[in-house]
């Protein structure tokens, strides 16, 4: 079909693959839009950004302002949670252009009679939508443009930013032409802001060998708040599978007594939805999920979609697993790593519409029993990509608040397409990342890419599965420069404890993991228990409830600074009324000195302008007047956390 256009609408952006996959904001963000706008031969164009919810009907709109090279920009604001259209729309404006030629006219001294006459039908149109004030002022104009006598009150009017102002409100849109729409999923805060603790309910209790209940985890509750964490996630709470359970250290026989891991679920005594009988009752874990959120916690879920080999799904549903032709089923492999307490579920079984109803009925089952919002999905990239896109379309069709965190330490496009699926927050390669280079690199990467709109960062030091070599034997420093600059890079953050705090980092021989891992037995843990490392993750966690700049991740500068073991970084929020300036010892034994050089122009100072630099973890203030400024860290206490006052 025909259709005249003259306008040019191209490298509309943020979009991800063309529009396949929508961008990412939490409430009250602003979406910057930008595009390439332009028209033939010299007539001036204009455009806008339409957007609007979901469940809105009208599309609003934001005019786009030029920058350079026909290129365009606006921003509009998300204010509602779920998905945001939104497009760039463009015209021809005649009007515009009418102006802008007369005025060009007029001061190159050309009378300018028949333009005038031409501009009134222009006002004349604008009379259609004007308001009584502005049609009352459109007559005494086109009185001016068709009265010769009053000529110099009309080239007055003509090339007046009043007359510009009603043309730009009231636009023709002649010969339009409109992008692709695009979409943006808008999530609450706690997508882009939150900190995360880690520990197994069965170690929780008091008493040395005793398995661990839901009330004891509830007495640990003022621990979690007390050290600045909003949320609490527990490895699988399900039954534990008795065949082929695992022993101490991952031996591939239990002895008795041993309780196996937890990611092995499933037994006679239930599945997915059921709960292991010694941590409690389902009365119980409501208890815990609801003197958490009393306390600001959130208790996240572990969502594991496989089973231990007497799972109920193993009989009731057997064509959801792979058998061999020996009549055997195929256990968990990662080669070398074997995992016989484990079967993968069969993702291209025959039955796979029953079995994906039946993965959605048990994550909806704990959002409706026990107001659960918040699972970390094991190993997600070992399923289907586009089941876990439509799993979570389907869950928060219903329920918008509920995130989900995707715990996959794998290949970059792999984790990059699940968080294009839908996930809410990924982990990452932060683990590893240790040295100055590495860290500015990874950071950069994520917040200066297109990856910065749509992968949403969780940087942890630890999980139950990594212990990274340089924690092991790390002595203080290490493990206060780790969490530092997980806490501080990333928005969202998150440990594994008590391990980290009490710097357990005993490890197999030659490998990331831990020795008498709590993933294959109990352990007893002195809850009381204060050192240097939870007084300061304290004070850390603080200072990101309390700055605004450290509740985002991408607003972040790298500054230049004369030592290679000393790191340095700007962040400040979207208006920057909250600005910090971080500096890092990467050293965890000498101490390190360098100059710094204060990002001025960003701050919108110059040199000799004094500023007040408020370390917020010490309570020291400094009075910096330079670009370059002296600091010196050790070990003892190896960062700095400026508040900047200007």
């Amino acid at each position: 079909m025909l259709d005249q256009k003259r306008v040019v609408i191209e490298k509309v952006t943020p979009q991800l693959d063309g529009g396949v996959h929508f961008v990412k904001r939490v409430v009250d963000e602003h979406v910057n839009v930008t595009a390439d706008v332009f028209s033939d031969g010299h007539d001036l164009v204009a455009c806008s950004v339409l957007f609007k919810h979901e469940k809105a009907r009208k599309w609003e709109e934001v005019r786009m302002h030029p920058t350079h090279n026909d290129s365009w920009e606006a921003s509009f604001q998300v204010s509602e949670q779920g998905f945001y259209e939104y497009k760039v729309e463009g015209w021809v404006d005649y009007a515009l252009n009418w102006q802008h030629g007369t005025d060009r006219k007029i001061a190159d001294g050309q009378h300018v009679t028949s333009e005038l006459l031409e501009g009134a039908e222009y006002l004349k149109a604008l009379k259609k939508k004007a308001t009584d004030t502005e049609k009352r002022y459109l007559n005494v104009v086109i009185g001016y443009f068709t009265n010769e006598k009053d000529y110099e009150k009309a080239i007055k009017e003509a090339t007046s930013d009043k007359l510009h102002d009603l043309f730009v409100k009231y636009p023709e849109r002649f010969l339009a032409n409109e992008s692709q729409p695009l979409q943006v999923y808008v999530d609450r805060l706690k997508a882009r802001f939150s900190t995360w603790y880690e520990f197994f309910p069965r170690s929780a209790s008091k008493e040395e060998g005793k398995h661990g209940t839901f009330k004891d985890c509830e007495a640990l509750l003022p621990r979690v708040a007390k050290m600045g964490f909003d949320t609490l996630y527990f490895p699988p709470i399900h039954p534990i599978g008795e065949v082929n359970r695992k022993g101490k250290n991952n031996s591939t026989e239990a002895q008795d007594g041993d309780v196996g891991s937890p990611w092995g679920i499933g037994s006679k005594e239930g599945g997915h939805t059921s709960i292991h009988r010694e941590l409690g009752s389902e009365k119980d874990f409501k208890s815990l999920v609801n003197k958490a959120k009393e306390l600001g916690i959130e208790v996240a879920m572990d969502f594991a979609l496989q089973a231990a080999p007497d799972h109920p799904w193993v009989k009731e549903h057997p064509e959801w697993f792979k058998w061999r032709p020996d009549g055997t089923v195929q256990y968990a492999e990662n080669p070398p790593k074997k995992y016989q307490d484990i079967l993968p579920i069969y993702f291209e079984s025959k039955d796979w519409k029953n079995l994906w109803k039946e993965m959605l009925n048990a994550a909806l089952y704990w959002v409706e029993e026990f107001g659960i919002r918040v699972f970390r999905v094991d190993n997600p990239h070992t399923k289907p990509y586009f089941f876990w896109g439509w799993l979570m379309a389907e869950v928060k069709k219903k329920y918008p608040d509920v995130l989900f965190l995707s715990e996959a330490f794998t290949r970059p496009k792999v984790m990059q397409q699940l968080a294009k699926q839908g996930y809410t927050q990924s982990y990452t390669y932060f683990t590893w990342r240790n040295t100055k280079a590495e860290l500015i690199e990874y950071v950069e990467e994520l917040t200066k890419t297109d990856q910065r709109e749509y992968f949403r960062p969780n940087f942890w030091p630890n999980t139950p599965d990594i212990n990274p070599w340089a924690l092991q034997g790390g002595n203080e420093a290490v493990h206060l420069q780790k969490y530092f600059l997980a806490a501080t890079l990333s928005s969202n953050t998150g440990l594994y404890g008590p391990v980290f705090e009490y710097m357990v980092s005993e490890a197999v021989p030659g490998k990331e993991e831990y020795w008498d891992s709590e993933k294959y037995q109990l352990r007893h843990w002195d809850w009381n228990k204060e050192n240097k490392l939870t007084t300061l993750i304290t004070r850390i966690n603080e200072a990101r409830k309390a700055h605004e700049s450290l509740q985002q991740t991408n607003n972040i500068k790298f500054l230049s600074i004369e030592n290679e073991n000393l790191i340095a970084y700007y962040k400040y929020n979207d208006d920057r009324t909250d600005e910090t300036l971080l500096i890092v010892n990467l050293d965890p034994y000498y101490a390190q000195q360098g100059w710094v050089q204060v990002p001025l122009q960003d701050l919108g100072i110059s040199e000799g302008h004094q500023m007040q630099v408020h370390d917020v973890i010490t309570g020291s203030s400094y009075v910096w007047d330079k670009e370059w400024c002296f600091v010196e860290l050790h070990p003892t206490l190896p960062f700095h956390l400026f508040k900047i006052s200007k």
